[in-house]
C-alpha cells in the first residue's frame, strides 16, 4: 500500500549564525506555514552524517539571507570590498545545497541564499556589484536599500517562459533589496530568470527543468505577494514527498545501462564518480532499485577484428562477455552490503528489503554467441536476462536497423538462437534489430520480446526507434517497449530534455496501452538529457509522470511491472 504524502510537507530552513546562537527572523518560517508547509529550523552544522540525516526528514530546502560568503571557498581572493563573512555558515550551508540538489530536492534560496545556491552549484558570485563584469550604474538604483524592509524600492524584469514569470505573470515586478554581492556567472545547472534595470541578477532558476529557484531580493517580508514564491517551494515539496514516497512502495528498473564500457577506466561504483553516470551513491539519491548493466559489444565493420573494437585483450565476443560478466561479480561481491545479483522481480524485492540495489544483466550484441548454440545456455547460466540480438550493424544472428540486409531479416542460425532462449528463459530483445528482423522476431518467439532502449519514430525520424506499426504489433504480442534517453533518439535536432522523454513515452502510451512502456536509460551509452542526466535523476521521471497526472497504479506498471512481466519470468 502507497503511503499518503505529507499534507503539510517538511521545509528545513537554514538558520543564521551570530554571537554563538543560531537565529532566524520569524519571517521566513510564518511565510512556509502560511503557504502550507510545516517549517524546520536547520542549525550550521558541519556533520556530514547530521546534514544527511536532516535531508532524509525534509521534502524541500530554504536558504535564508545574511552575510557574504567566503570567497577562498571558491578558489578566490578577498577584495577590499568583501562585506562580513559569516564562517559558520559558509560550509554547512553550501554541503547541503549540494547534497538537497544530488536528490533533486526542491531547493529554493532567498538574497544569500540564492548566492549559495550558485556558488554550490559551480557558478560565480562577484564580492561587490561593482565588480560585475560590464556593469555601471546609471540608473540610480540601490541594491542595499535604507528604507524599510517591507518597501519595494526597485523594479525586476521577469524573463518570459521561466518559473518565475509563471508565479508572477507580469513581466515587471517591484521589490526590495539588501545586498552588495552579486551573481555574475549562473553556471551550467542554472539560468537567469529575473534582471534589475541597471542589468544585475535578481533572480536565478533551474536549465534543468528542476525544482531550483533564487532570487536577491527577500520576499519573506512582502507579505501576501511575496508568500507566492513560499507556496511555489511548498507545492513542490509536495510532489516531490509524494514521489519519495511512491518510490519507496514500488519496483524502479532501469532496463538498460552501458556502465561496463567504463571498466577499462578503473571506476569505482561504490563512490560518487563523475566518470560515470550510474553508481551506488546515484541510485541510492535517485531512488532507483534495480539497473541492467549490460555487457555491449561493437560490431567490426568489415576488414576490422573484434580486438581492434575493445579494450582489453580477449581471444573474442565470447571471452569479452566473459570478462565482463567477472568484473560486475567483483563489484557485486566488493559492494555485498550496497548491492546484489537479481534475475526477477522477487530478486530484487528481497534486495530493496534488505537495504540493497539490484544488478541485473544482459548482453548488447548476440555477437557474444558467436556461432555456438551451446553459448545461449551458458551465459543464461552466468544470469544474463535477455540478449539484444544485434546492434549497429548485421551480425550471424540477424540484420541491424543500421544494417545492409545480409539476411534479409533474422537468419537460420538467428531463429535457433531465439528458440534456445525461450527454452532458457532469456527474453528477446530487438532495440537494434531492422524492420524484417523485428517482425520476423515476433513470429519466431514463443515468448514476448521487448525494446530495452527504444523510442518512437513518428516523433523522431530515425531508423534505430520503432514505428506505430511496430509499436502495435508488439503490444499484440504482449511485449514491452522501454522508453531510452538518448538524445537523437528522442529529437532530430537539437539537445533533448525529460520533456521530450515524456512525450515519447505519452505517445507509446496512446499507441500501445499502459501495460507496454516503461524506461531503458542507455546511461554511460550516451544517454542522459537534461532533467534526468544520470541515475540520481531518475525521481525526477516520477515527478514528471505525477505531474502528468500518471496514477500510482499506471507508474507502479511503467517503473518495472510491466518489465518484469515478460523479464526474468
Amino acid at each position: 500500500m502507497i503511503n499518503s504524502p505529507l499534507s503539510r510537507p517538511v521545509v528545513g530552513i537554514t538558520s543564521n549564525y551570530s554571537d554563538g546562537d543560531a537565529t532566524l527572523r520569524e519571517r521566513y518560517y510564518k511565510q512556509v506555514e502560511a503557504a502550507g508547509g510545516t517549517p524546520v529550523i536547520i542549525p550550521p552544522l558541519k556533520n556530514e552524517e547530521v546534514i544527511t540525516t536532516t535531508l532524509d526528514h525534509i521534502d524541500a530546502l530554504l536558504l535564508t539571507g545574511g552575510g557574504d560568503i567566503d570567497p577562498r571557498l571558491s578558489g578566490e581572493e578577498p577584495s577590499p570590498l568583501l562585506g562580513e563573512i559569516n564562517e559558520e555558515r559558509d560550509i554547512p550551508e553550501l554541503t547541503i545545497t549540494r547534497m538537497a540538489f544530488q536528490r533533486q530536492m526542491p531547493i529554493m534560496g532567498i538574497c544569500r541564499g540564492v548566492q549559495t545556491i550558485v556558488t554550490a552549484l559551480g557558478g560565480h558570485v562577484a564580492q561587490d556589484i561593482s565588480l560585475v563584469e560590464g556593469w555601471k550604474s546609471t540608473m540610480g538604483i540601490v541594491h542595499s536599500q535604507k528604507e524599510e524592509r517591507e518597501v519595494k524600492t526597485h523594479e525586476v524584469r521577469i524573463v518570459d517562459g521561466t518559473v518565475l514569470r509563471s508565479i508572477y505573470p507580469a513581466e515587471k515586478l517591484l521589490v526590495n533589496s539588501f545586498h552588495h554581492q552579486a551573481v555574475d556567472d549562473c553556471g551550467k545547472h542554472l539560468r537567469v530568470s529575473a534582471v534589475s534595470e541597471d542589468g544585475l541578477v535578481e533572480a536565478v532558476e533551474s536549465c534543468e527543468w528542476k525544482s531550483v529557484l533564487g532570487v536577491q531580493w527577500h520576499p519573506e517580508w512582502l507579505g501576501e505577494e511575496g508568500r507566492r514564491l513560499f507556496e511555489w517551494l511548498v507545492e513542490r515539496a509536495k510532489i516531490f514527498s509524494e514521489a519519495s514516497r511512491l518510490h519507496d512502495n514500488i519496483i524502479t528498473l532501469d532496463s538498460h545501462c552501458d556502465t561496463p564500457m567504463f571498466f577499462s577506466q578503473n571506476i569505482d561504483f561504490g563512490s560518487r564518480d563523475s566518470r560515470i553516470l550510474v553508481d551506488l551513491p546515484k541510485m541510492k539519491d535517485g531512488r532507483l532499485d534495480a539497473t541492467t548493466m549490460v555487457c555491449y559489444l561493437p560490431q567490426p565493420k568489415a576488414g576490422e577484428t573484434f580486438q581492434e573494437k575493445v579494450p582489453f585483450s580477449v581471444d573474442g565476443p565470447k571471452a569479452y562477455a566473459d570478462l565482463i560478466f567477472d568484473k560486475i561479480e567483483s563489484i557485486v561481491e566488493r559492494y555485498g552490503d550496497r548491492v546484489a545479483f537479481a534475475r526477477c522481480r522477487e530478486d530484487v524485492i528481497k534486495n530493496k528489503l534488505a537495504g540493497k540495489k539490484s544488478f541485473m544483466i544482459g548482453i548488447e550484441n548476440g555477437l557474444a554467441i558467436e556461432d555456438d548454440i551451446s553459448n545461449v545456455e551458458h551465459f543464461a547460466q552466468r544470469g544474463i536476462v535477455y540478449i539484444t540480438l544485434c546492434h549497429n550493424g548485421d551480425n550471424q544472428i540477424c540484420d541491424s536497423a543500421r544494417g545492409s540486409n545480409t539476411h534479409g531479416g533474422v537468419s537460420e542460425f538467428g531463429a535457433k538462437v531465439i528458440a534456445e532462449m525461450n527454452r532458457l528463459g532469456v527474453a528477446v530483445d530487438l532495440s537494434h534489430g531492422a524492420e524484417s528482423s523485428f517482425y520476423d522476431a515476433l513470429e519466431i518467439s514463443r515468448s514476448p520480446i521487448v525494446c530495452s532502449h527504444s523510442c518512437c519514430r513518428s516523433i523522431c525520424d530515425v531508423p534505430r526507434n520503432l514505428t506505430d506499426d511496430q509499436m502495435k504489433a508488439l503490444a499484440q504480442h504482449d511485449g514491452v517497449m522501454q522508453v531510452t534517453l538518448y538524445h537523437g533518439f528522442l529529437k532530430n535536432d537539437g539537445e533533448a530534455s525529460i520533456r521530450d522523454a515524456i512525450d515519447h513515452l505519452n505517445h507509446a502510451v496512446d499507441v500501445m496501452g499502459i501495460d507496454h512502456v516503461g524506461l531503458g536509460s542507455d546511461f554511460d551509452g550516451d544517454g542522459g538529457v537534461a532533467g534526468i542526466a544520470d541515475a540520481s535523476e531518475m525521481i525526477n521521471f516520477t515527478i514528471k509522470l505525477l505531474e502528468q497526472r500518471y496514477s500510482y497504479e499506471d507508474i507502479r506498471k511503467i517503473w518495472g511491472e510491466n518489465w518484469f512481466r515478460v523479464v526474468g519470468r
